[in-house]
């Protein structure tokens, strides 16, 4: 722990580099602030074979992938790590018909109905995390919520305006 109670195994700070973000929903730019304060408030993140942290990460789209730019707290780049969408794609697809799903239930279903579609999201949110910490193993260490939400902010990447 440092002497500010940081962790050596976290991130303090996060951001996304998407020139799109101002062309979002209300319900996704929601979804992205939430993730970002949720992850910032309690985390694991850790570089396999690599210096211990706090960590910086700055996640952008690449040709067929996310890059995960992680640096140190003063900035210094530390990893670059590519992963391939292809793995994520259908479960990326499939979260944002439910999220839309689950959005409009909010706005005008019963309770009952928004309980069944917000326990399918989370269901396929808990496997796309899982896969996501599988495809990223042998480079970073995760726990559960940081990979959920790191698929949340990964999944809002991908959908453009």
């Amino acid at each position: 722990m440092s002497v500010t109670g940081e962790k050596a195994e976290q991130l303090v700070h996060l951001s996304l580099d998407d020139p799109a973000l101002t062309a979002r929903n209300a319900d996704l730019e929601h979804e992205r602030r939430v993730a970002i304060f949720d992850i910032l408030e309690n985390n694991h993140f850790a570089l396999v074979d690599g210096p211990s942290g706090p960590y910086r990460l700055k996640l952008s789209l690449a040709d067929r992938g996310i890059v995960f730019a992680v640096s140190d707290r003063e900035g210094a780049a530390l990893s670059r790590i590519e992963l391939s969408m292809r793995p994520l794609r259908r479960n990326i697809r499939d979260y944002f018909m439910i999220c839309e799903s689950y959005f409009e239930a909010m706005r005008n279903a019963t309770p009952e109905r928004v309980e069944t579609i917000d326990q399918a999201r989370r269901a396929l949110h808990n496997e796309s995390a899982e896969l996501l910490k599988t495809s990223l193993a042998d480079r970073v260490t995760l726990d559960d919520d940081t990979a959920r939400r790191l698929f949340t902010l990964i999944s809002v990447l991908q959908m453009r305006g």
